[in-house]
């Protein structure tokens, strides 16, 4: 049996919190450990829902090659391959989530709410570039694996251009700046 990759610590979190349990609750108390499971050395991530009580649990193969995580670093989700964990549109949903809760103005600078959410923005949009093949100018079609993902593609398929996505990422930095 073949677990999926999560790049890092941060990868796995972020898949945990944009899947819900049953009962609609994002969070739930997570204990986590690196366990052999037939064979395959996974981390295992296990809880109970805090509103229904229903035991949650992922676990996710480990990437060969571990990216150390360095205090005051900026915020990485993964190494240059694409996510399998989540797919393009999910990476820009998180994104765009990140970026409204940044407020535009100069004191957003000095704020390190703000400036987490918006490194945490940034990343994100180089997680969808990633899913733009060398020399194509748009994610394809098919990197859409989750019904969020396919719905923002289907609505808004220009998002997806390698062009909007550099324009997304220089404004990102710029703001970080």
């Amino acid at each position: 049996m073949s677990f999926p990759l999560a790049r890092t610590g941060a990868e796995a979190h972020l898949f945990m919190d944009l899947r819900p349990c049953r009962c609609g609750e994002t969070q739930f108390p997570r204990q986590s450990a690196v366990v052999m499971v037939g064979g395959e050395l996974v981390t295992r991530y296990a809880g109970c829902c805090a509103q229904c009580g229903l035991d949650r649990e992922f676990v996710f193969r480990l990437p060969e090659d571990i990216l150390p995580q360095q205090a005051g670093a900026d915020v990485v989700f993964g190494g240059p391959q694409p996510s399998e964990l989540l797919d393009p549109g999910e990476w820009l949903q998180v994104a765009d989530r990140q970026a409204s809760q940044v407020p535009m103005n100069d004191a957003t600078r000095n704020d390190r709410a703000a400036r987490l959410a918006l490194a945490t923005a940034l990343a994100a949009v180089d997680e969808v570039l990633k899913f733009i093949p060398d020399r194509a100018d748009a994610v394809p079609a098919e990197s859409f694996r989750t019904y969020p993902g396919q719905t923002l593609y289907g609505r808004e398929p220009g998002r997806f251009r390698r062009a909007r996505l550099l324009a997304v990422r220089e404004a990102y930095r710029d703001l970080l700046a």
